[in-house]
């Protein structure tokens, strides 16, 4: 029998836009070709996934990699290195790095540095300044953007835009869907002296649900203003959930699963500056605001922010510590955890880590196991019951908040493009990470 397959992935679950079920996926030259019961002997190669669910690549639309200029936190390689091995299969990387992406030449090195080196597929924010204003319609274009991305709050240099009349010039240049850091600058200026100088609990005291809920009110304002689409980072506050709620029209939004499984005061208690994010880990009353988002569909995506910092730099007293943890390896078992504990259901996830980003942003050939679309795959075991741990962790920094959680339901196959990168916890495939393709 003549080889029709590269790879067939024999007897998983599927996960997909239409459903859950039983069947074989085909593959051909890193490209998905047939779904249904396939001939083993039409493939050359046959993975056996009796007993796992396949999902669509997990695809993780915000992580800092560090690279240029803070490769000892992070670099391209490791940041991707992590992503694969908890079950990603795409990223979109920030422009907070030195130098910052900010312009058509800085995205390019992005893009060559990534090319072949990266593990999985990638795209780059570029940042949106006062800066390069006449030059965004051209960079939100160019091969490997994401879109613009802009702070509102906690950045430095010219990457801050605080004010309004700032934003809506980015806005009023953009066509894709801009992404924000809204936390309102002004306010945490005149709110710094309420840190505690070693109290990391003083910090979601500082940057307050109001400091949040005001400068996504101010966002969603001046997206209407210029009629843009505009995506809110990292919701922290029941507050937003609800507000958002009535202009998903203008604003599609993300949670993260810090926000989803940390609270404080418990968690500073615990962990410290180890937990220390902008915007902040909050109270249960905040958490379970943003679970009632999931549960509504008022947030559209996932999104793990992961932003390493090293334990030493960590250790410093708050406020001096940085504000960041790892994520994008843990996204995956820690929210598959929240799946078998009944707080979302299975279908959720895939929406909120592929078809999400696909319908947002405007991937192409990503976010669905459908014919024609490229073979990136997330297989799991949901039944698996492991304890993650700091030594599993492939971030150059090489720690986890969540370091003696056990969770049920765990990665064992990330596929990108045909190939298997990460199999049953080995790295199996040389980096082969490309550029993701929009429509």
């Amino acid at each position: 029998m003549p080889l029709i397959f590269d790879t067939i992935f024999k007897g998983g679950t599927v996960v997909n836009q239409d459903g859950i079920g039983m069947t074989d996926i085909g593959v051909k030259h890193g490209k998905i070709v047939a779904i249904g019961a396939l001939d083993p002997k039409a493939a050359g190669e046959v993975i056996d996934c009796r007993g796992l669910h396949i999902l669509p690549g997990v695809i993780d639309t915000q992580v800092h990699f560090r690279e240029p200029g803070l490769t000892h936190k992070e670099d391209l390689e490791t940041g991707s290195r992590s992503a694969v091995m908890g079950g990603v299969t795409s990223v979109f990387e920030m422009p907070n790095t030195d130098p910052q992406t900010t312009d058509a030449e800085a995205l390019a090195d992005k893009v060559r540095r990534g090319t072949h080196r990266m593990h999985c597929d990638f795209a780059f924010w570029v940042g949106g300044t006062h800066h390069n204003i006449k030059h965004i319609p051209e960079l939100e274009r160019l091969p490997g953007a994401a879109g613009i991305k802009v702070f509102m709050g906690s950045s430095t240099g010219s990457l801050l835009v605080e004010d309004d009349t700032g934003v809506a010039a980015i806005l009023s240049k953009t066509r894709r869907r801009a992404a924000f850091h809204s936390e309102d600058e002004m306010m945490l200026r005149d709110r710094k002296n309420l840190r505690v100088e070693g109290d990391p609990s003083s910090h979601p005291i500082w940057r307050s649900a109001e400091v949040a809920l005001a400068c996504t009110k101010r966002l969603v304002r001046i997206a209407r203003n210029t009629g843009a689409r505009i995506h809110v980072l990292h919701i922290s506050t029941s507050d937003e959930m609800y507000f958002l709620r009535d202009h998903k029209d203008v604003a599609s939004c993300e949670v993260t699963p810090h926000h989803l499984t940390l609270a404080g005061p418990e968690a500073y208690e615990r962990f410290g500056t180890l937990v220390q994010m902008n915007p902040p880990v909050r109270d249960e009353s905040h958490r379970a605001g943003i679970w009632q988002g999931v549960a509504q569909g008022v947030a559209d995506i996932l999104g793990s922010d992961h932003a390493p910092h090293t334990l030493e730099e960590k250790a410093k007293p708050y406020p001096a510590s940085p504000s960041g943890m790892t994520g994008v390896q843990t996204l995956v078992p820690i929210m598959l955890d929240h799946v078998n504990a009944g707080r979302m259901s299975l279908e959720r996830f895939v929406d909120m880590t592929s078809a999400g980003p696909l319908r947002l942003f405007g991937i192409a050939g990503k976010g669905r196991i459908a014919s024609g679309y490229d073979a990136d795959l997330t297989i799991v075991d949901m039944k698996r019951r492991e304890t993650i741990t700091n030594s599993w962790i492939q971030s150059r920094c090489g720690w986890t908040p969540y370091d003696g959680k056990s969770v049920e339901g765990w990665p064992v196959g990330t596929i990108v493009r045909g190939q298997r990168v990460m199999w049953d916890g080995e790295l199996v495939t040389p980096s082969q990470g490309e550029a993701i393709r929009f429509m």
